[in-house]
Parts: structure tokens; sequence; C-alpha cells
């Protein structure tokens, strides 16, 4: 079994989906101190004139003092507002504008209460539905776990990995300095990097920015697209 462990982030950009669709099961990983002002509670867009901009989730408990699993939302029902006003400028262009407003409603729809992470577990879940990529997933707050009290950046995935099972871990190439293999060894898991291939696509008259929030991508890619995008999916080697 192919694990992935991420942050729970918001709409993330096309490269965590690609992940998604290379590993069997994910661990939505909210243990960890959160980190305010980061792609767990913001992502991009394009602006409406030029550049991009920053779509958010306001907090009521911003803070380094905290875990990720104790985020709470300000107000959710504002923040919905607030992110369905800042796409409408996609509706005269984007071919498929309703498709993504109905993925961001559902998004906040699903049992969210005031959590951050279920929200961001339902961003990635609304859209692994609607592209048809299998989307096996735990959150680790909700797992029986045991793990140390003091673990480094890289003790998290070979200690989960085993516990869960898993043969593989599969992590992006950005983050591969973190891990030793010898350890991933140790746990009987391999250690596998993953680098994902840009996405270009036209954005009309706007201009085409890149690693923005899968919202754009599914703005202007018809699902059957992007699903033959994943499936090729990125490319992966073992660490040695």
């Amino acid at each position: 079994m192919r694990l992935g462990i991420m942050q729970p982030y918001f709409f993330p950009y096309i490269g965590h989906f690609s992940l998604i669709a290379s590993v069997d099961k994910w661990v939505v990983f909210d243990i960890t101190q959160y980190t305010p002002r980061s792609w767990m509670n913001r992502n991009r867009i394009l602006h409406p004139t030029s550049g991009w901009q920053y779509i958010s989730v306001p907090l009521s408990n911003s803070s380094r003092s905290i875990k990720a699993y104790e985020a709470r939302i300000k107000n959710l029902q504002q923040t919905r507002v607030e992110i369905l006003g800042k796409l409408e400028h996609y509706k005269k262009q984007a071919p498929y504008y309703q498709n993504v407003i109905k993925l961001v409603e559902s998004c906040f729809e699903r049992g969210v209460d005031d959590s951050l992470v279920k929200l961001n577990a339902n961003s990635l879940n609304v859209v692994c539905e609607y592209l048809g990529v299998p989307f096996s997933y735990q959150v680790c707050s909700e797992l029986s776990l045991t793990l140390p009290d003091k673990m480094g950046p890289g003790d998290w995935a070979p200690t989960i990995s085993e516990q869960l099972g898993a043969s593989e871990y599969l992590n992006p190439i950005a983050g591969r300095d973190l891990f030793e293999h010898s350890v991933f060894q140790k746990h009987g898991i391999e250690l596998l990097c993953a680098e994902s291939r840009e996405f270009k696509y036209e954005t009309s008259s706007y201009q085409y920015e890149s690693n923005l929030s899968i919202l754009d991508v599914l703005m202007w890619n018809s699902p059957e697209i992007l699903l033959a995008e994943l499936k090729q999916g990125a490319n992966i080697s073992k660490v040695r």
C-alpha cells in the first residue's frame, strides 16, 4: 500500500492532486503546529484585472500556539460568501464557472461546523469526486496512533506509515531533504519522491499564472482533461 501524508491545505494547487492520484491512501496531517497565513487557510486565484489575489478563511484563533486540528473558522457563512464573491469575475469568461461554484458550495455544506481541517478535507474530497479520482483518506488526529512525544520533521512519515501498514511512502520532491532512506528502510518502507510537471492552460483574456489554487485550474479545464492529466501521474522515483 502506497501512502501520502500532507497538511490540510485549502483548495491546493494541482500538484497536490497529482500526489493524491498516485497513492492508495492519504492522511490529512493535522496534529502539528498550526502556521498562520499559510496554505492551510488561504490560496491564490486570478485577480480581476491582473496577476493574482488571495482567497482566505479567517480564523477566530489563528496562532502558532495551537495544533492544526484546533484551528476554528471565524464565520463560516461569511467566509463562504466572500470566497464566492471573489470568484465571480470568472463568470463571463471561464467555461466551467458554474461547476466550480457548486464545488465550493458543497465544500462548505458538508458538516464543517467551524473546523478548518474539516473544510480543507472537504475541499480535497469534492474535487476528487468531481474529477473521478479515488480518494481514500483519514484525518490524523482521529487515528489511534502511538507516537513519541518528541519527533523531528523527518520522523512523522516513517512512523505513521509503519503503523498504517504502508509498504511505500510518497512525498513531493521538494521535501526530499527532510527524509533519510535508511530510516524508512528500518521500518520496512520504500521511500519515493514525486515530481509534478507544470500544467499550462488557456485563461481567455487573463494572463496565465502558475501554481494557483485548483479552483483556477477547474475554471478553465474539463474534468476529462484534468483526469487524463492526473492519470499520467507525477514522475516517481525511489530515494536511495
